[in-house]
């Protein structure tokens, strides 16, 4: 099943479930309006929010878990179903800043946690090998479930938050209760990595290269911000976000462990830089390419910069109830930031299945 909707750039009157949006960001310590009107077909019932509606979490809370002290935002009843939400790079928590009070103010018990190299994600030991192959990543959101009591949560993100989300849902579905991923099934396969694109294909990956030479990873480190905001601007063309939201977002990047993990992350990908052996056999079940059971919604904005794939070209990975929707009005890589009703919405109806 496939279906396009409209969420372009419109402003929406504050009107019917305003006070309940309210209560929500206050919840979270956010700043900003609230917003109501009914907007797709399939409505969840939620107040309806304006992009950049909220501009801050309350205060972050920390936790042991696993390799890690992760830094975390959490918001809605502390017994009510869970949902993980997942970023991505060179972004951060604050891509689900309007996302979390809308799915708060519906019962959710939402956990927005910095990946590690992040924000306040801190390793517990200096000595701890910087790694950031994809089970890892992964193996760092089970060992937070664990660590908050959670024993089954509805799981979304994008980017390196869509991989991490799609790796759960297929190698821990006991784990996983329901997935939202942007820009669908998202895998890294060594192997497959090894063989040439198309010169358009390869352009796309750009920073790839450029991270895989000492003089990329210099550059990363220098000019971290710069970076990030071409990354935006090329990933979301048609998202006008402003400074503020920008500097947000990249005071993340300041960890100090970003540079290495994000490196680290590319090169592995490439085959230049090595994994950690105990997670061989984890790669080894990644790289078969396993069919994700849970029920699924995938997303992707239709004025996505980043790298994708064609929807029909995985739909065949989805074994579960699926639906593909792909988000009208100049959405980006960066789907919900931008389109953030779209993503609450897609989260509550597949939590629902």
């Amino acid at each position: 099943m496939s279906e396009k909707i409209n969420y372009g750039r419109r402003l929406f009157g504050a009107a019917t479930g305003a006070a309940t949006m309210a209560a929500a960001a206050a919840q979270l310590g956010m700043a900003g309006s609230a917003y109501a009107q009914s907007s797709t077909e399939k409505s969840t019932g939620l107040p309806t929010i304006r992009p950049g509606a909220n501009t801050s979490f309350g205060a972050l809370k920390q936790i042991d878990a696993g390799l890690l002290n992760v830094g975390y935002a959490e918001a809605g009843p502390a017994d009510g179903p869970a949902v993980i939400l997942l970023h991505g790079w060179p972004y951060d928590i604050h891509s689900f800043v309007d996302v979390a009070p809308l799915l708060a103010s519906a019962g959710y018990r939402v956990i927005v946690p910095h990946l590690r190299g992040h924000g306040t994600t801190r390793f517990l030991s200096g000595g701890t090998f910087r790694n950031a192959q994809q089970s890892v990543v992964a193996l760092d959101i089970i060992a937070l479930m664990d660590a908050l009591n959670i024993q089954k949560a509805s799981i979304a993100g994008f980017d390196w938050g869509a991989r991490t989300a799609c790796i759960i849902a297929a190698l821990w579905p006991e784990r996983c209760k329901a997935l939202v991923s942007v820009s669908g099934y998202l895998m890294t396969n060594l192997e497959s990595g090894k063989h040439p694109l198309p010169p358009k294909a390869e352009y796309d990956w750009w920073y790839q290269y450029y991270f895989a030479t000492e003089r990329g990873q210099a550059g990363y480190d220098k000019y971290r911000r710069d970076f990030a905001k071409l990354i935006w601007e090329t990933a979301s063309p048609k998202w006008n976000f402003d400074a503020a939201t920008f500097n947000r977002s990249a005071a993340s990047l300041d960890n100090p462990d970003h540079v290495g993990i994000v490196i680290h992350n590319y090169r592995w990908r490439l085959g230049l830089a090595a994994g950690e052996p105990q997670y061989d056999e984890l790669e080894r079940r990644l790289a078969g390419a396993p069919v994700i059971r849970v029920p699924t919604i995938t997303l992707e904005g239709d004025a996505n910069g980043a790298p994708h794939a064609d929807p029909a070209s995985y739909r065949k990975k989805f074994s579960g109830k699926y639906t593909h929707r792909t988000i009208n009005g100049g959405i980006g890589h960066n789907l919900p930031q931008e389109a953030p009703q779209a993503f609450a919405e897609a989260v509550i109806e597949v939590a629902g299945y």
